[in-house]
């Protein structure tokens, strides 16, 4: 396996280290689509490495609305080469350069009322854009919390914690495997990023020199232009009550939901789309029945029935537990309770009757 080392400094000091082979700090790759068998092989992140400490030109982000994964926490961080630069489209989307890396870890506070009692980490998920596109690495982490070994047919991990309310809580976590990842992350049979786009990164975020727009903060480091940036939709923050609450749901529908249920999404032929943009009423699933829901249906006849959550079956696959039933198929094993009382509360408040 060949090693690209993409180190940092001078022009001459790298032109030497490529001719004579001398180590700088710096974030190490292998060449094309081969994957290193360790996380630490890559160089992300200082030593210790369960400190999440993220090496020169890791840059850490957030999401305003981002995708429910069973109450894990999740540091997110952005990596791209030396002197490339992501370009932004009408739409809001972001095209990253070849070898840029979104590195998200998946980890628990043992107790959610005191974090610094520390931490689990369970799995780091790597996107890799490649020649040929994005390709999925999923990193289990041992024990021992001093590195992550490379999985793709997945795992399970056990992990407990204690929630803010006092509340401990067991989970046996499900890591998925390759196929279930590309599944998640097909859009137009292509595997994309799913959180990071203009609208969803627009927030500010506290880096180690201070607190700063994130998107600024990606234009200092090189990672986009500073030149003017087409318009694009901004998204709604789920769980800020001060924004409005169609808004907010539409939100937490489109990144939780929305990837598959998309005219270029893995469930297009639903004809259920929860996208942002989306205005039609039937598409939306108001008064739709579904293509097939077999007991996904929970016995009730329409995807959403106007003023009536408790009839309607959208609700209904975000509340159930049944592997065969429950929405999202993948990487959701228990319900979110704040995400179905914020969707329980929009639907409730939308008008119409649906034919009996």
């Amino acid at each position: 396996m060949k090693l690209v080392n993409y180190c940092f400094g001078s022009a001459l000091v790298i032109s030497l280290c490529c001719l004579y082979g001398c180590d700088l700090e710096g974030v190490q790759l292998p060449e094309g689509e081969e994957a290193w068998p360790r996380l630490s092989d890559y160089a992300f992140f200082e030593q210790p490495l369960s400190d999440l400490n993220g090496n020169r030109g890791v840059i850490p982000y957030d999401l305003k609305t981002p995708l429910f994964s069973n109450y894990a926490e999740k540091a997110r961080f952005i990596w791209m080469p030396v002197d490339s630069q992501a370009t932004v489209q009408a739409d809001g989307s972001i095209i990253f350069p070849n070898r840029t890396v979104l590195i998200k870890n998946f980890f628990y506070h043992k107790d959610f009322r005191r974090p610094s009692k520390g931490k689990q980490i369970l799995e780091t998920r790597l996107l890799v854009k490649t020649g040929s596109g994005w390709k999925p690495y999923s990193y289990v982490w041992n024990d021992r919390q001093t590195d992550a070994e490379l999985k793709p047919l997945g795992d399970i991990k056990d992990v407990s914690w204690i929630d803010t309310s006092g509340t401990e809580h067991e989970l046996p976590y499900i890591i998925p495997d390759i196929n279930q990842c590309q599944s998640c992350h097909e859009h137009g049979k292509q595997i994309m990023p799913i959180g990071p786009n203009m609208g969803n990164l627009d927030k500010s975020f506290v880096y180690d020199d201070g607190e700063k727009n994130q998107l600024s903060k990606w234009v200092e480091a090189g990672y986009l232009s500073s030149g003017d940036w087409p318009s694009y939709p901004s998204i709604a923050k789920w769980d800020d009550t001060t924004e409005q609450l169609n808004e907010r749901a539409r939100a937490y529908l489109a990144v939780n939901c929305g990837t598959c249920h998309s005219p270029a999404g893995s469930a297009y032929n639903s004809g259920l789309y929860l996208t942002t943009t989306e205005d039609r009423s039937s598409n939306l699933g108001i008064c739709k029945s579904p293509v097939s829901a077999g007991k996904g249906s929970g016995g009730r006849h329409y995807d959403i029935v106007p003023g009536e959550p408790e009839s309607s079956i959208l609700l209904y696959r975000m509340q159930v537990d049944d592997p065969g039933a429950r929405m999202p198929e993948v990487g959701r094993q228990i319900p979110h309770e704040e995400g179905i009382k914020l969707i329980s509360e929009w639907i409730a408040g939308l008008q119409g009757t649906c034919a009996s």
